[in-house]
């Protein structure tokens, strides 16, 4: 599993050639004078409030690299109004279709019957992929400072905000930290699992909050299954808790995600 970043990143590449040669970025443009959906307020929706002190990104996800297929009964939609019951802040849609099983048709359907933000969770490496987001009907994207050099980084972020478009930075440690504030980045992702060991380290998020300009909007994925793990990191400062594994193993999705944001011991 070492290098399955970097062999994500060559299928990727590889599916944008046939992609680009099918439909032109040309054909991507024109399709968005017909395209009804204007980008959400993503940062609104996420912001921590005394209100509404844990935001959820609850992802719609069918599989993993790791752990194989997650889900077998997967209907995106179904799933979608589920989180939305559940009072979701955000959905998290999987894109990416080797190891996630995900498909960009799915934000479209998914679009089409809820009224939250939607992230488009892939490998992104190009304007290309940004252009879709947009026309499939992404409020927000998925950049993985890991993946991209700082340059790169910088450039697909002031890109995706020139369409309308916000930006979740996923960082994995201090250096891509530095890499996501000189990009600019307004929404900064603290993945808790390494992309090349698989291993889930719980404190990194307490080792890399305190790093973060307050301006920024704190995104905790990965190990998130509980109120508790929620409560202990929205203390250390995160605003919003992205959790797709869990609720995907659950019978009942839209009662996991009332516990995981309320408690099990909440006052109905």
């Amino acid at each position: 599993m070492v290098d399955i970043l970097d062999e994500i990143i060559r299928k990727t590449r590889d599916d944008l050639q046939k992609r680009k040669v099918e439909f032109p970025m040309e054909w991507l443009g024109r399709s968005l004078a017909y395209n009804p959906f204007m980008p959400k307020d993503v940062l609104e929706a996420l912001r921590s409030t005394e209100e509404n002190p844990y935001r959820i990104i609850a992802e719609v996800k069918k599989a993993s690299p790791s752990k194989g297929v997650i889900r077998e009964d997967f209907d995106p939609m179904v799933i979608a109004q589920a989180y939305e019951k559940g009072g979701a802040d955000s959905l998290s849609i999987l894109t990416e279709p080797h190891y996630f099983q995900g498909d960009k048709e799915y934000l479209g359907m998914v679009r089409r019957y809820v009224n939250i933000p939607l992230l488009r969770k892939d490998f992104i490496v190009d304007k290309y992929q940004l252009v879709e987001a947009l026309v499939y009907g992404a409020d927000y994207v998925l950049l993985i400072a890991k993946a991209l050099s700082r340059k790169e980084l910088k450039e697909l972020l002031a890109y995706t905000h020139h369409l309308g478009m916000e930006v979740l930075v996923e960082i994995h440690d201090k250096t891509d930290l530095i890499k996501a504030i000189f990009a600019g980045a307004n929404i900064i992702g603290i993945n808790h699992r390494n992309l090349e060991t698989f291993e889930m380290d719980m404190k990194l998020s307490q080792k890399l909050i305190p790093l973060i300009p307050n301006s920024k909007v704190i995104v905790a994925e990965s190990g998130i299954n509980d109120h508790d793990t929620v409560i202990e990191l929205a203390k250390v400062g995160a605003d919003a808790f992205l959790v797709g594994e869990h609720f995907m193993r659950q019978d009942d999705i839209t009662e996991a995600l009332i516990d995981l944001k309320y408690g099990k011991n909440r006052e109905e």
